[in-house]
């Protein structure tokens, strides 16, 4: 076998598992700010929120269950493997999304209605996508940023299905078309 080839090989067996060459650039991007991470809430059982769930209030929602929890304290851990042990986290005001922000245990959360779900208010699709774009466009450079939101909003914002748990490496400043850097599973 050439050398070169063995070289790559070699490289591609000391990465981490779950990592390849082109996540760990993703990776870099989000630890320079070249990048930010949008992830979808972890796991919890059901599909939307009950009729006539409150915001304000977590026993009318739904919420994560162990496996959400414990995928939630295993992404802090996965980023902080990755070298960012203090990120700006911003999060759905959902009582599922809060929980998963705050489990990462990388800083303070701050609530952002522009990550909130459009799931039961399916008209809000365009003019909350546009909101959360603003809301992206702002952000000043610091701290790698972390979003926590709903599959609806990923996947209006990326043409993404993400599975729960499931974060996507976005190149910034965000494109009309977005730039999806990597998809990475819980």
């Amino acid at each position: 076998m050439p050398m070169p080839i063995m070289k790559w090989m070699l490289l591609l067996l000391l990465l981490p598992a779950g990592v390849h060459a082109s996540d760990a650039d993703a990776w870099q991007a989000l630890r320079e700010g070249h990048a930010m991470m949008l992830m979808r809430h972890a796991n919890a059982p059901g599909i939307g929120d009950p009729p006539g769930f409150i915001l304000e209030r977590c026993d009318t929602q739904r919420n994560l269950d162990a496996r959400g929890r414990a995928q939630a304290e295993a992404w802090g851990d996965r980023l902080r493997e990755h070298g960012i042990l203090k990120a700006r986290v911003y999060s759905s005001q959902f009582c599922r999304t809060l929980e998963t922000a705050r489990l990462l245990n990388l800083g303070e959360v701050v609530p952002a209605p522009e990550l909130n779900s459009f799931f039961s208010r399916r008209s809000r699709r365009s003019e909350q996508t546009r909101e959360l774009r603003r809301f992206v466009a702002g952000l000043e450079p610091g701290l790698p940023v972390v979003l926590i939101s709903h599959q609806v909003n990923i996947t209006t914002l990326t043409s993404r299905f993400p599975a729960s748990g499931e974060a996507l490496i976005l190149a910034l400043p965000l494109e009309e078309r977005v730039r999806v850097l990597a998809s990475i599973r819980p």
